[in-house]
Parts: C-alpha cells; structure tokens; sequence
C-alpha cells in the first residue's frame, strides 16, 4: 500500500506541533494544510476544527505529528508527540520528523489497530501552498479515462486547499488560544489599494445597476418595438453594439456573487476588455480632436466620394461599349447603363447636398468614441455603408432582373420540353401545350437567353463591387469581436501568474534512498491550450453542435419563410465569427508557447 502525504513547503521552518489537514481514503493520501505549535489545549483543538469543518464543509481533522529538532534530539519530545495520538484518534496516524538541518525527513505511521499492521511505502510531496490555493485547475478536456481518473484526483487535493480558506485566516499576530503555521500565518495577504477598490466598487455598482435598469427599460419599451426604430435597431451596427456593451455593464455591475472560477474569470475578462475599449477609444477621441483633424477628414470625405462616383461612371461607360471584347444586346445594355448613371447622378446630388453638414456631424460622432473604440469603429462600418448605400442598390437591382430571367428561362425551359412544375406535387409532370403556346414560349426564350449574358455581366460587375464592400465591412466587424471577446486577463495571468491557470502538475525528484521516504515537489504546469483560457460563449464543441442545427434548419423543407433563411444566415455569419476568432486564438496561444 502506498500512502502519500502533501506537506505545504511554507511549514517545513515550523515548530513542533500537530498536523491538520484532510484524510482522502480513497487515493490513501493526506494534505496537510497547517501545523498547530505548542502550546495548545486538545479541547479547544477540537472545537476550532468542528468549527472549520461546519464552515468549509471539509472533514478537517489532527492527522499526526510534526517534530522538528533544530539543535540535537529531544526523546521526550518524540515520546510525548507519539502519546498524542491517544488523544486524537485518527487511523492512520502520520509522524514527520526533520533533523536540524538536515535534508533527510523521516516519515512514518502508527497503526492503533494491530491487525492493520503492515509494511507500507510513504511517498512525501510538497507543494507551496499559495499556488495551489490562488490556482484553479483547468484539465484538459480530451484526456483518456486513466488521465481523467488522474485529474478528479488532483482536483479532490486543490479543493480540499481552496476550500480551507477561512483556516489561513488566522496568522502569528492573532491572540487566540492556537497557533499556526501556513501560508499566511506572517500575515495575511491582501493589497490596500484592492480592498478600497472592493470598498469604492459597491456603490459605483449600485449606482451603475440602477442606471442600467433605466437605460435597458426605455431600450425594451413598447415605443422603440414599431416599424422604423426596430428596423434600425437590427440594421446599424452601433446600435446592435451598444445593446451588447450594455449586457456587458449588466454582466460587470450584477450584484449576484460568482459561483465558480469560471464566472469569475469571464467577469474579469469582460471588465478588461471594457476597459481597454474605453481607453483606446479616448486615444482616438484626443487624436480626431487635436489639431482640427474631424476638420481634414470631412474635407478629404467629400473629394474621396466624387472619386468613387467618377470610377464607377467609367465603369459602366465601359460597360456599355464592347467590355474585353464581348458583344453584347446594344439596346438592353444602353437602357441599363443610363439607368444606373441616373442613379449614381442622384447620389452625387445627395452627397454635395450634405457637404455642408458633415464636419457638424463628423464632428459629434467623434464624441462617441468615449463610449470605446469597437462602438467608432461600428460607426464607421454604418458610414461606409451609407456611403456606398447606391453600390449596395445597382447589386440588388442586378440580382434581382438576373433572378427574374432565370426564373423564366426555367420555366419556359419546361414548357419547351413539354413539361410544367406541379405545385400541388412539389414535382415536375408531363404537360401538352398547344401550338401558339410552343411557338410563343420558345419565342421568349430564346429573346431570354440571348439577353441573358449582358445581365448577368452586370449583375457580376455589381456582385464583386458588394463583395467587396462586405469584406471591408467584414474586416471592421472581425476587429470589434476581437476586442469584445479578447481574453485579456486571462492571458495576462497566463503570462504573469500562469500557476493561476493549472493544466495539471508536474513531479520533481528531490530524494530517493533507501529506507527513507520518497521526496517529490509538485510544480503547477500551466494551460498551453487555449480552449482552457479562451471565456468565449461557445467551445469547440458547441460550435459543432449550432452547425449541426443550422444544417438541420436548413433542410426541413422548401416552405420555410424568407424571414426564417435571414435569421439563418445571420447566425451563420456570427457562427463563422466565432470560428475564427477560436483559430486565431488558437494561433496565438501556440506562437506565443
């Protein structure tokens, strides 16, 4: 049987005095937490750990001895340590001695019962104690069932440490009947500057909750739920960035206490990133404000729009002649060119007509990057798609004739073969048309195919030019959920403090000899994975999961509504958000190991 005893490495200076800590039957090991000095009174003993153990729901108890003789041997010393496992009852009872200062520890165990007398193998751990208590272990999620069955057993030992927080309260400087040594027994550790930040914090929150409460009662008002204001809502950027920094306030500000490590580091992630946000975004507020520069960027905007109109008026003029050679319809291709150079005509109208107003309004949403720099860079996104809102139109006026015109050339393709779409069926049937209905639809359809080639090159053109004011608006979008789900203080813990985000543990030799007990120190090994520091709202294996489901929306039948493929899609695209900021993450937590 091998017996294995954590001792705290803070309490290997300590005096002479009994061991408390936890008995785990099931793994025969003892963690030891602290070590009660001379002189004490068993009764009292007793009762402070009925005490802890009805505060930490932990099963404290006196677990042995602990001898250490500085200068020469004291056997009456040894003899009296051996008599207090009468008094304590505990099975077995372990005696740790250390020799002046010597390295070699004895380590060995009464049994009170001689039928459970045997030979049994001690193996000595230690670990530091502050470590352990300020870490949180994080095992990796794609171990076997022996690696699992090995992190529940490392886990029993962290928690039996974190949850015995309110026994490394009490220090050297306490006036109490016991005496203790442990991590915090020079003192307790604390900072001034965080208390008065933990003192400062609760009526800002306070204050802060109740302000939250107001703006999120007018924002779910019955008013803002009509046709334009919610269409607005759902269509801008900074509107649909505001709402979420305004869940991130509420997740901050809630007065409901974390209940584990993991809502707590999502708080702190969330808080830091909110900070960041907000302090880049006064950088920026200085620098658009300092040296009239909202005064240059309105001047450059206007020219920058003119140039873009002119491009895309050589554009279609390019269009309308023989574009690399192609022949195309002349009349079909003249009518479109000249409508969308109608429409571009209109748009510089409407541009020169704002041109007096747009430092005044450059100038109050500048402003707005108080509110952090992911809400200016929303704006940004909306202005670019106002300002780009006619290219956004040509696309839709293109895809919507080229749809019309397949759509007929389908069906008339049907009526060519002799065939119609049942609708009742849902299937295509055989059909018999008369003469002048033949002669009329092939007529039709051949004047559709032959003007098919000059639509669809436009609608091509007008494709590529959304696609590639999508990829821009996509970039900026990429940007602010980079910086909304940033984990911040989680990397900076994994740098600073990496024993704060344990992965598992490590095992270092320090003594092996015969006859003495087996010495090892137990060292934290630190996340590499950055699935284990990664707060975002969905894992590996949730992303899965919300595939499948959209695959599974999407192929439950053809009369889903338009309604229902829109929300679809958006998920999609939040979906793939996802994806990739998981990858590079992922990316970045491998070059930075």
């Amino acid at each position: 049987m091998v017996l294995k005893v954590f001792f705290p490495s803070c309490c290997s200076s300590a005096e002479s005095g009994i061991l408390i800590g936890r008995w785990i039957p099931e793994q025969s090991s003892a963690v030891i937490l602290a070590v009660v000095h001379f002189p004490f009174i068993p009764v009292q003993v007793k009762q402070y750990l009925r005490e802890v153990q009805q505060v930490t729901k932990v099963s404290v108890s006196v677990l042995g001895s602990w001898n250490n003789s500085k200068q020469e041997k004291e056997e009456s010393l040894s003899e009296f340590l051996e008599d207090l496992g009468t008094i304590f009852s505990h099975e077995p009872w372990i005696q740790i001695s250390k020799e002046g200062d010597s390295k070699f520890w004895n380590c060995s165990t009464l049994q009170k019962q001689p039928d459970n007398h045997r030979e049994e193998e001690i193996i000595l751990v230690y670990y530091d104690q502050r470590k352990v208590m300020l870490s949180h272990l994080h095992p990796p999620s794609d171990t076997a069932d022996l690696g699992a069955e090995d992190a529940s057993k490392l886990s029993a030992i962290f928690n039996t440490v974190a949850s015995s927080k309110v026994l490394f309260m009490t220090d050297r400087y306490d006036d109490g009947p016991i005496k203790m040594t442990h991590w915090q027994s020079d003192g307790i550790e604390a900072s001034i500057i965080v208390e008065l930040m933990k003192q400062a914090s609760v009526p800002a929150c306070m204050l802060l909750t109740f302000l939250l409460s107001l703006v999120s009662g007018v924002c779910n008002s019955r008013v803002l739920k009509f046709w334009p204001l919610s269409f607005l809502w759902s269509k801008l950027s900074t509107c649909e960035q505001l709402g979420h920094r305004l869940q991130h306030l509420q997740v901050i500000s809630s007065s409901k206490k974390a209940q584990n490590q993991t809502q707590l580091m999502r708080k702190a992630n969330i808080f830091v990133s909110l900070l960041i946000d907000v302090a880049l975004g006064i950088l920026l507020m200085s620098w658009l404000y300092r040296k009239n520069q909202i005064g240059h960027l309105a001047d450059t905007l206007i020219p920058v729009a003119d140039h873009v109109a002119e491009e895309l008026q050589d554009l279609l003029q390019w269009l309308m002649g023989a574009p690399a050679g192609l022949k195309m319809n002349r009349a079909l291709d003249q009518v479109l060119g000249r409508f969308f150079l109608y429409h571009i005509h209109l748009w510089i109208s409407y541009i020169h007509l704002m041109s007096p107003f747009i430092e005044m309004i450059l100038w109050y949403v500048g402003l707005s990057a108080c509110l952090g720099l992911t809400v200016a860079l929303c704006i940004l996104s909306d202005i670019i798609a106002l300002l780009t809102f006619h290219i956004y139109c040509f696309y839709v006026y293109g895809a919507r004739l080229y749809c019309l015109k397949i759509y007929g050339l389908s069906s008339l393709w049907r009526l060519f073969r002799g065939k119609k779409w049942n609708v009742l069926r849902q299937r295509v049937d055989s059909c018999s048309y008369d003469l002048d209905q033949l002669f009329i639809g092939t007529l039709l359809f051949t004047i559709l195919l032959f003007l098919l080639p000059t639509t669809a090159l436009y609608y091509l053109v007008f494709t590529l030019l959304c696609l590639l004011v999508v990829i821009v608006q996509g970039l900026i979008h990429l940007l602010v959920d980079l910086i909304d789900s940033l984990p911040l203080y989680s990397i900076i813990l994994r740098f600073c403090r990496s024993y704060r985000l344990a992965a598992g543990v490590k095992f270092r030799v320090l003594e092996q000899q015969d006859g003495k007990p087996l010495r090892l120190l137990m060292q934290l090994h630190p996340c590499r994975h950055p699935s284990l520091v990664l707060p975002l709202s969905m894992g590996t294996g949730e992303l899965k999961q919300e595939s499948r489901k959209l695959v599974t929306q999407e192929s439950m039948g053809t009369g889903e509504q338009k309604t229902g493929h829109s929300s679809v899609g958006k998920r999609k695209i939040q979906l793939l958000k996802k994806q990739c900021l998981c990858a590079c993450f992922y990316c970045l937590c491998l070059f930075c190991d």
